[in-house]
């Protein structure tokens, strides 16, 4: 087995913050991942008569007053507020409070989205066209803007150092991550606050994707519940869904000077780019992704016991990443566990590479694999790897994951996850 450089600054995630359809309790909302619990239901998004009626998956309860107040909170965009119950869960989960003020001034905020203030966008286009409003909020533009939550959270907390916010559509969250891990390599921060939020569910957004016939049909609330089905034969399409999830990265040296709990390492990220189609993925761009985040965490193909992958439930995307899987591991790729937690969580866009690592995370910590939740009969496209269905798998132990995220525009990220050192 090969083993990390003992040269390079080692980073782990030491909290975990989510917001998302399965609650707001992130070990809660694993284990129901792991018994195949879906929360996408059955929507109606807009109003009459031009209502869309979908399956989405939603937040249920979305308030951040009490950590902001309720003055601040309500002036907030609800990818906003969704963000800032994901980082004050993951900074109370690290137990920073102690973290010094020179430290702070350091500390990052990197936070991945696709379209920001979604809500804000629509109200101020309802208001101007439909109730012809002259005048709009003067707080527009600062809800909308793409950087709002990250730098919502940096504010909260007082976090003096680099506030980014990256948009490449359903890979945003996971660069995010990415460039935390390369920004405590390198010296230039101790302690960064890395994922992503979204909630691009207003009625404008979701016309938009029904103009693109790929979102997943749904007539009731059972059908809702099943409506994403990644990899089967009878996939119907993706399934929209908001939320965020944050992770507390830093250093391994100091998170055990101070006696941190660590769920796992990141220990490598690969990203490329298909420099081909805009929507149209590319087995050969996500085998670039998926060869450099295994070199960059110095492992073998051999090591990687589980793959969550993308698994949108698109007709084209899907056979696209396994094709990429069974080429990258060969002979091995049928004994590969894998599976798609979007099938129970929907797709976040762009906090999804977020949501699908701190999943992974937690599947390296427990030594437990999540499922696809549907057991449908699997697309002949889609063979070749060791699917799991219906229900999770307890292996006792999980020593290295990979979590991907292949996006529009050509955008690939993966992200490497080693299990802690006991």
């Amino acid at each position: 087995m090969t083993v990390a450089s003992a040269d390079r600054v080692r980073v782990v995630v030491t909290g975990l913050g989510l917001a998302g359809p399965h609650g707001c309790d992130a070990s809660a909302a694993f284990q129901a991942l792991m018994a195949g619990q879906s929360a996408i239901s059955l929507n109606t998004v807009g109003d009459a008569p031009h209502a869309a009626t979908i399956a989405s998956a939603v937040c249920k309860e979305v308030d951040a007053a009490p950590i902001l107040g309720r003055g601040r909170s309500a002036v907030l965009d609800r990818v906003s507020q969704l963000a800032m119950l994901a980082s004050s869960a993951a900074w109370n989960d690290a137990g920073m409070d102690a973290m010094s003020a020179e430290e702070r001034e350091t500390a990052c905020v990197l936070f991945g989205t696709g379209v920001g203030g979604a809500q804000t966008t629509e109200k101020g286009y309802r208001d101007l066209f439909l109730r012809n409003r002259n005048r709009l909020s003067p707080l527009t533009v600062v809800q909308c803007m793409n950087n709002a939550a990250a730098a919502h959270v940096a504010q909260h907390f007082g976090l003096g150092g680099a506030c980014y916010t990256y948009s490449v559509a359903c890979a945003s969250a996971a660069a995010a991550i990415a460039d935390g891990v390369q920004r405590i390599r390198s010296g230039q921060t101790g302690v960064v606050l890395a994922g992503g939020a979204e909630a691009a569910l207003p009625y404008g957004v979701v016309k938009a994707w029904l103009s693109m016939q790929v979102l997943a049909p749904a007539a009731d609330e059972a059908s809702a519940r099943a409506a994403c089905r990644p990899f089967a034969a009878d996939r119907g399409g993706l399934v929209l869904g908001e939320g965020s999830a944050v992770l507390v990265l830093e250093s391994l040296e100091r998170a055990q000077a101070r006696g941190a709990r660590i769920y796992a390492e990141i220990a490598g990220t690969g990203s490329s780019c298909d420099h081909g189609h805009i929507t149209a993925p590319s087995a050969a761009g996500q085998l670039r992704a998926l060869t450099a985040a295994l070199r960059d965490a110095k492992a073998d193909k051999d090591e990687v016991g589980y793959v969550n992958a993308h698994g949108t439930a698109t007709p084209e995307g899907d056979p696209v990443e396994i094709d990429a899987l069974r080429q990258f591991f060969g002979d091995r790729a049928a004994v590969l566990p894998v599976s798609a937690t979007k099938s129970m969580h929907g797709h976040l866009m762009g906090a999804s590479g977020a949501i699908e690592a701190l999943i992974t995370i937690l599947a390296v910590h427990h030594g437990q694999l999540p499922p696809t939740a549907h057991r449908s009969a699997i697309d002949p496209a889609c063979t070749g790897v060791d699917h799991i269905l219906g229900e999770g798998r307890d292996v006792g132990k999980l020593p290295f994951a990979l979590s991907n995220s292949f996006a529009f525009g050509g955008s690939n990220v993966v992200l490497a996850v080693r299990q802690a050192q006991k």
